[in-house]
C-alpha cells in the first residue's frame, strides 16, 4: 500500500504561507527538505523508515527519552507524527512560530546514529535563529530534514516501512519541495 505523505498545496495556503514567513518561497513552500549547500544523495531516495508518535508531547521540547532510539539505524528516514500541520493549519503564523521543536540532544543522537532524513509535521525541527543553525549542523553531517509532511498518523506502529523521496532538481537553492511516499 502506499500512503502519499507530501503536503498538498493550494493557491490559499501558499498565500497564506508567503504572508506569514518569508522562506516560504518557491524551493520552502509545502513539503521540502532544507538541503542547505549540499546535494540530495541519490540513494536517499528510497530508505527504511520509522514513525514516532510524539503527538502528547507539549509545552517542551521532543527528547530522546519520548522515542525508543534503539529502533532507530542508520540510513533511515526517521519521521515524527505529532498532529500540529493538522492542528495549526499549514501556513498560518502559528504554524510557522509556535510548533514544536526536537530537542538539541535528540538531534544529536539521530545524527550520531547517522539516519538519512529526519521528517517532522511541523516547520523545523528548532525554531527561530536556530532553524537554520541546526539545518546547516545537519547537512554537514549528511541528514536532511524534511519539513511539513502529513497523514504520518496512517504509519504509527507500522512495520517495514520505505519511504520514497524525490526532490525537485534545483540547484543552489537551500530548500527542494519533494514528493514523498511511503511504502506500508
Amino acid at each position: 500500500m502506499l500512503i502519499d505523505i507530501t503536503l498538498r498545496i493550494t493557491p490559499q495556503m501558499a498565500k497564506d504561507a508567503q504572508g506569514n514567513e518569508k522562506c516560504a518561497l518557491v524551493g520552502h513552500l509545502g513539503t521540502h527538505f532544507d538541503v542547505m549547500n549540499k546535494e540530495f544523495p541519490l540513494e536517499y531516495t528510497r530508505r527504511k523508515g520509522i514513525v514516532f508518535d510524539v503527538s502528547g508531547i507539549i509545552d517542551r521540547d521532543i527528547e530522546s527519552t519520548d522515542i525508543d532510539i534503539n529502533k532507530v539505524n542508520e540510513d533511515m528516514f526517521v519521521a515524527f507524527y505529532s498532529g500540529f500541520i493538522e492542528e495549526a493549519g499549514y501556513g498560518s503564523a502559528v504554524y510557522f512560530h509556535e510548533h514544536p521543536q526536537l530537542s538539541r540532544e535528540l538531534i544529536g543522537a539521530l545524527v550520531e546514529k547517522k539516519v538519512s532524513i529526519i521528517g517532522i509535521d511541523f516547520a523545523g525541527v528548532r525554531r527561530g535563529k536556530e532553524h537554520p543553525q541546526t539545518d546547516q549542523y545537519c547537512a554537514d553531517r549528511n541528514v536532511f530534514i524534511i519539513e511539513n509532511l502529513c497523514n504520518l498518523k496512517e504509519l504509527i506502529d507500522k512495520e517495514n516501512i520505505v519511504i520514497n523521496t524525490y526532490p525537485m532538481s534545483y540547484a543552489e537553492m537551500t530548500g527542494l519541495p519533494c514528493r514523498v511516499v511511503a511504502e506500508v
